[in-house]
């Protein structure tokens, strides 16, 4: 509590405290669309941490296609086969998808040599396996961090031989040359969009539609995995698009990404510019 010693200073201080409020009043709108719509976010790498590691698949990586991300083809997508199915502690319902983590195997004769890195795009999920112990075959029951990685990607590192090994990892910003890409799926009354090559934290938490003629933007709900949905007539309309960051809540906007006459099964493009940092 602010004690006055006399009529002036409490004018004074009445004065000055309403000057404090009518600026806070006028600038914090400023701020927080600053903060969400127009400024540059930059996700920054985040601390070492202990885990391990295993390998699905052959050389080939096939049995990676697709996943709980819903990418598809990893090889079409972009993503090729420097990927990893997360465990459910990791996976956050599919809000992980997208996420970049480096990597070291340690502390196993089975680790190369110099202790190289790899860098790995989370597009799956590994699922628990209530039948074996967490410590012995249940790798990636909760409350387990495992990384189960393509199996090109783990001989990156170590000896496929080893079958597990230790590492130490964190997240690291993606980064993915190009704008965002939109790969849609559904109908004229349900529009489902599968978002890839997403920078920076890779994933994302929120999204929103509008079409050239409605004008208004859509919040569209989280399907699964990196997929959003609009229950909307969007047919004859060209798309655009707003994505929000989980890890930064940054919201980038990507204008006109499809034309007009779009149609489902295709992948459009933003402008190489409209992606996080």
């Amino acid at each position: 509590m602010a004690f006055c010693f006399s009529f002036s200073s409490c004018n004074s201080i009445n004065f000055l405290l309403i000057s404090i409020a009518l600026s806070l009043l006028i600038t914090e709108p400023t701020i927080t669309q600053a903060a969400t719509y127009g400024s540059v976010v930059k996700f920054r790498a985040s601390s070492w941490k202990y885990a391990h590691a295993t390998f699905y698949g052959d050389e080939t990586a096939r049995e990676t296609m697709g996943g709980a991300c819903g990418y598809g083809n990893l090889f079409d997508s972009g993503y090729g086969t420097n990927t990893a199915a997360l465990s459910t502690t990791l996976f956050n319902k599919g809000y992980a998808c997208g996420t970049c983590f480096q990597m070291k195997c340690v502390n196993s004769k089975w680790c190369y040599g110099g202790s190289p890195s790899i860098t790995v795009t989370a597009t799956n999920l590994c699922p628990p396996n209530w039948y074996q112990d967490s410590n012995n075959g249940g790798w990636c029951n909760p409350p387990r961090t495992h990384f189960d990685l393509a199996k090109p990607a783990f001989m990156k590192f170590a000896q496929w031989k080893a079958g597990i090994v230790p590492v130490t990892y964190r997240r690291v910003p993606c980064a993915k040359p190009g704008g965002l890409r939109f790969k849609f799926q559904g109908n004229g009354y349900w529009l489902l969009v599968y978002v890839m090559n997403v920078a920076g934290g890779g994933d994302i938490s929120n999204m929103w539609v509008k079409g050239s003629k409605s004008g208004k933007w859509i919040s569209m709900s989280h399907n699964w995995g990196a997929s959003y949905q609009a229950f909307a007539v969007l047919g004859g309309q060209a798309l655009s698009f707003r994505v929000q960051s989980y890890s930064t809540k940054e919201i980038v906007t990507a204008s006109y990404v499809a034309p007009a006459n779009w149609y489902t099964g295709m992948t459009y493009k933003a402008k190489s510019w409209e992606n996080f940092h």
